[in-house]
């Protein structure tokens, strides 16, 4: 196969590989059962003139099983932080004791575990969309990349058919990992 092939395929399997490691960030932020710190990753707040992740104003943990405590850095940041949970809209009802917030994490209830489950399926939909646009972008510089060289018509099928068959791994590995973490989710 002719080089510029090959450098082809092989940046678009890192764009498949940096599509599965985003959904698996997304999906370590959908809660399964117990409390844990990366629940609050995707949470934003406005302070010091700009959004910012949680994680870089304070300290997350989550001390027992159903409970976490977010101490920020800077006090005065708390009612921010606060309001940053609420807009999330995760489920979690914060309270403020003026030094800290304790969210308590309720137990999931079959439909919440129903609705975890589909926000997960979502985050893979949106992985498998981006997977087949690298496809189609790998696509279109093959085509251009034989077209350019006068290639024949054998190379731009063979890497065409390795192109897909990457796809095709991705695309298996993301219903894998959907799989194993809607049981997860689903697990009493």
């Amino acid at each position: 196969m002719d080089e510029n092939l090959t450098l082809i395929l092989s940046d678009a399997e890192d764009k498949m590989l940096k599509c599965m490691e985003h959904l698996s960030g997304d999906l370590h932020t959908v809660r399964a059962g117990r409390a844990t710190p990366s629940m609050l990753d995707a949470v934003k707040v406005e302070a010091y003139g700009s959004m910012m992740p949680l994680n870089q104003m304070a300290n997350v943990s989550a001390p027992q099983a159903d409970l976490l405590v977010v101490q920020p850095w800077d006090k005065s940041s708390l009612r921010d932080i606060e309001q940053a949970i609420i807009a999330a809209n995760l489920g979690l009802n914060p309270s403020n004791d003026g030094t800290m917030i304790r969210l308590p994490v309720p137990t999931l209830t079959e439909e919440r575990r129903r609705e975890l489950a589909k926000s997960a399926r979502h985050y893979g939909e949106e992985a498998k969309v981006a997977v087949r646009n690298v496809r189609r972008a790998g696509r279109d510089d093959i085509k251009d990349i034989v077209a350019a060289e006068n290639l024949s018509e054998d190379f731009k099928f063979e890497a065409e058919d390795a192109l897909q068959k990457m796809t095709d791994k991705f695309i298996g590995q993301i219903d894998a990992l959907l799989d194993r973490k809607e049981a997860e989710i689903m697990k009493v």
